[in-house]
């Protein structure tokens, strides 16, 4: 499935950088959320499952910061940097 593109150029590209590291994306969310992000691993050990599943904002006030944090939740997986 096909997924929608984002409005802004700096979570897209953390989008794209997500789903270069397995993560899928799903667009499409209530109230403030464009959609989520999910782990590949969704491992209970990981982090308690907290950041398995992640929303991604549709207008956040700052979007390099948005980006940012996105890409901070994929590096700090603890599954993939075992």
């Amino acid at each position: 499935m096909v997924r929608g593109v984002h409005s802004k150029k700096e979570i897209e590209a953390a989008l794209v950088y997500a789903e270069s590291h397995g993560w899928r994306i799903r667009g499409g969310g209530k109230g403030h959320a464009w959609g989520k992000m999910y782990c590949p691993y969704n491992d209970a050990e990981c982090r308690c499952g907290e950041f398995c599943i992640s929303s991604v904002w549709s207008t956040p006030k700052n979007p390099g910061n948005h980006a940012k944090h996105l890409k901070r939740i994929v590096d700090n997986c603890t599954t993939h940097r075992q």
